[in-house]
């Protein structure tokens, strides 16, 4: 009987990727985000991703109004068309400019529908390739590569991002920062421009980026003390170039978004780390998931930030024991290890007992007072990425083999969008006209809110024609101006939710006139079928008619 040895075949020589081959992986992944949004694809203006709750309405509606504004001529930052009349200051939200200026002509021509599926069948693709050619250029051979890039563009937590938030989802320009470039000037412009990019693409990704990278040179430092020690000697002045090129850029928006008309500070989204079980689950796109399961496990479906899957976690675990003898791979492990830990919040869940997190001191950090913690589990990703690529170029057909059986059970299936259905006409006709006057609000009852995102559509079709009181956006709560989801309501406002839970239709009339003379408001309308709305406007105002599939209130 002869004994075979198993050995680890030697690391390939890294090649640079030929042009078919970059090609090649390049239409997978495209294909691959097509096959996954297809749904909406088929009818990107009429269809809605059923698990966006009403962020793509509000999404839709930062497309159309950064076109609106930039086409006339107005500040881009700042709108008084939702909140009226204070306002929104979209600097300070999610209107993601990077993308929404320069796609102005799409969303003007095809509609803000198209450009919502469009950003986010190339934020997909597009991650995952700049991950893969940043691996290819500086980790693993170009296959192994194309491995690990998949991953980092189509993980759990980017599917679930998928849904709703493109800034989540659009993370090339993180790769492209980290691929090999000699210190100097033309670094330095290059690194400083792409920098001030992601902060007009979203500045939670890139706070997350940063704070990874920080970590991630702490640990070599102490493991490779020279090597780091050398980095800094090489790098500093470029990467203080580089700083000053993004102040130069950014300054103005940024000071616009943090001391600027309806600015704010600390967003607080209550307890929202991981759950230790959101890790070793498949999340509610995954081949072997269950939506029941997974939403038990984070805070909406939007947010399923973890959920890798035990299978990867036991190759992931082997992968750094059988790679254990490389820097790079102890100090990968150690950083995915640290943001997963904090990951899981002020506190954790450990066999029935609460053990605190060290979230519990970092939150309360300017800017990470803003962070969903469980967010930070995304950190996670290109190190996953990086070490499935390092394990296929170590052990070859058997890691192939190893991985493959590891990433089947979170194959993620296609994402579900329905018909939008139309407007009413009331809106879409253009029959408010007869009703409001130029500058004036029309009051949805209820009022706009993360709840209630269909007037956004609305006042969309409508070409802003109008304003809308309250909305659906970030904006300052209370005397310390800390930040808060939506409008601080008025007593209208908060009279019509009462009615819309079943409540009582009570308001002191002089109140009710001065909360729709603070709105500068025109018409109130209701959607058939809310009686209790119906009733309770009909005892305040009158009865009021039946025009384009909504009911109508004139305000004198």
């Amino acid at each position: 009987m002869t004994v075979v040895e198993l050995r680890p075949a030697p690391p390939p020589t890294r090649r640079r990727v030929g042009r078919l081959t970059a090609t090649l992986v390049a239409l997978g992944y495209l294909c691959a985000a097509v096959i996954l949004l297809h749904g909406i694809w088929a009818d990107p203006n009429g269809r809605y991703l059923w698990d966006s709750g009403q962020d793509q309405n509000q999404w839709q509606w930062f497309f159309d109004v950064t076109a609106h504004q930039v086409l006339n001529g107005q500040n881009p930052l700042s709108t008084t068309l939702m909140n009226h009349p204070l306002g929104v200051n979209l600097m300070a939200n999610t209107a993601m400019f990077g993308l929404s200026i320069p796609l102005i002509p799409v969303t003007v021509w095809l509609g803000s529908g198209v450009t919502w599926v469009l950003i986010l069948t190339l934020g997909l693709a597009g991650t995952a390739y700049a991950w893969f050619w940043m691996f290819s250029r500086r980790l693993a051979s170009a296959p192994a590569a194309a491995v690990g890039g998949l991953f980092c563009g189509f993980a759990p937590a980017m599917i679930s991002h998928a849904n709703a938030h493109p800034n989540f989802v659009v993370l090339a320009v993180i790769p492209l920062l980290l691929l090999p470039r000699p210190p100097g000037r033309r670094t330095a412009i290059m690194l400083g421009l792409l920098i001030a990019y992601q902060i007009f693409l979203g500045e939670e990704v890139l706070l997350l980026a940063a704070t990874g990278l920080v970590v991630f040179g702490a640990i070599y430092t102490v493991v490779r003390p020279l090597e780091s020690s050398t980095f800094v000697r090489r790098y500093a002045t470029t990467i203080l170039g580089a700083g000053a090129i993004t102040v130069a850029i950014v300054a103005l928006p940024l000071a616009w978004q943090f001391f600027g008309p309806q600015s704010y500070h600390e967003l607080g989204h209550g307890s929202a780390g991981n759950q230790l079980g959101a890790f070793t689950a498949f999340n509610s796109w995954a081949l072997a998931g269950d939506p029941e399961t997974a939403q038990a496990l984070s805070i909406n479906p939007t947010e399923e930030n973890a959920f890798f899957g035990w299978p990867l976690l036991l190759l992931i675990l082997g992968l750094l024991i059988a790679l254990r003898k490389q820097p790079k791979v102890r100090v990968l492990g150690i950083t995915a290890l640290i943001f997963a830990w904090l990951s899981t919040g002020r506190s954790m869940d450990v066999f029935g007992i609460d053990v605190p997190g060290p979230w519990a001191v970092i939150r309360h950090l300017p800017l990470y007072d803003s962070v969903v913690e469980s967010r930070l589990t995304m950190v996670c990703i290109p190190i996953i990425g990086a070490l499935l690529a390092l394990g296929i170029d170590r052990f070859r057909k058997v890691g192939y083999v190893l991985v493959a059986a590891a990433l089947l059970p979170i194959v993620p299936v296609p994402l579900t969008a329905i018909d939008r259905g139309p407007s009413p006409e009331f809106f879409s006709a253009g029959l408010w006209r007869n009703y409001v006057r130029p500058g004036r609000s029309v009051v949805p009852a209820p009022p706009t809110n993360g709840a209630n995102g269909a007037p956004l559509q609305w006042q969309r079709e409508a070409d802003f024609g109008f304003t809308l009181p309250d909305g659906y956006f970030v904006g300052p709560h209370g005397p310390e101006g800390k930040g808060g989801y939506g409008a601080v309501p008025r007593p209208t406002s908060t009279m019509f939710w009462q009615v819309q839970d079943g409540g009582a239709c009570v308001i002191a009339p002089a109140q009710l006139r001065a909360d729709l003379e603070y709105w500068n408001a025109d018409a109130i309308v209701v959607q058939p079928g809310n009686e209790r709305m119906h009733t309770c406007l009909d005892e305040l105002l009158g009865r009021g008619s039946l025009v384009g599939g909504l009911w109508v209130w004139r305000v004198m």
